[in-house]
């Protein structure tokens, strides 16, 4: 029995979510449903792919994931079925795969969703034709028989860190709700760049220049601590507090890695 995941924008103080999951369990009563999020802010694709990017690889391959965030459908943005890492994806093409997938692996298989509305009405795809698509494939339908395969998906480029010998220049790009500023540097970037040097990490007036490995080696309550989380990505915390909301941190806020002349 396939596992079929929702991420959304549509919040948890309305219908929606229950709506999806009752025409799920009409057709299979014997569902499994994970919500992943429903609090995606909205239409805010490059949250929901950096949400489900980290979370879908924790689920067993042939798990399918239903996004509910800018669904709406048009020429240039269809709607799609596609296998990427041995889990499905059902969602509009409006940039955010290539944000979930990584840049240098290309997809198995995409189809269009080609299936018809269970409603007349177009204000509702995640009901109304995600949900049905998502039975299909957790029956064991094959994807070719939701719709003809697909050339290609739009592209929307990850914010990538910039970088050179002497310093690494990356941005926030997700509070957690921790109120942790996560970073696009990754783990792998930084120990390229800066290795053993010296160095300091500059952000919104802060810095630091070491890197611990938890919370806990911060000291104190409120100390400052720079680490990188369960993601890999550099993140800028502090000990049983809220760094993003103390230090005036927000998403797209520039942060520096300088390596530092040894002495």
């Amino acid at each position: 029995m396939a596992i079929i995941t929702l991420t959304s924008d549509w919040g948890d103080t309305d219908y929606y979510p229950a709506a999806v999951k009752g025409r799920i369990f009409q057709e299979m009563p014997e569902a499994v449903i994970v919500d992943i999020t429903h609090k995606i802010p909205r239409f805010d694709t490059r949250e929901a792919a950096y949400v489900l990017r980290h979370a879908y690889k924790n689920f067993p391959k042939g798990t399918i994931h239903i996004i509910g965030v800018n669904t709406e459908e048009s020429l240039e943005e269809p709607h799609l079925v596609v296998l990427y890492d041995g889990h499905y994806f059902i969602g509009a093409d409006n940039g955010i795969f290539s944000l979930i997938f990584e840049k240098d692996k290309a997809p198995e298989k995409i189809y269009s969703l080609d299936i018809s509305q269970d409603s007349e009405k177009y204000t509702f795809s995640g009901h109304h034709r995600f949900a049905k698509a998502a039975v299909m494939l957790a029956r064991g339908d094959e994807p070719e028989k939701l719709g003809a395969p697909y050339p290609k998906i739009n592209q929307k480029l990850n914010y990538e860190p910039s970088f050179n010998a002497s310093d690494i220049r990356g941005m926030v790009i997700h509070l957690d709700p921790y109120s942790n500023a996560i970073t696009n540097i990754s783990r792998k970037l930084f120990n390229r760049i800066i290795g053993k040097k010296p160095f300091i990490v500059y952000f919104k007036g802060y810095s630091c220049n070491h890197i611990d490995e938890c919370y806990g080696d911060a000291g104190g309550d409120a100390n400052l601590v720079c680490l990188f989380g369960s993601n890999d990505l550099l993140e800028i915390a502090m000990k049983n507090s809220t760094a993003a909301s103390l230090m005036g941190l927000q998403v797209n806020d520039p942060v520096i890695i300088e390596v530092q002349d040894e002495k």
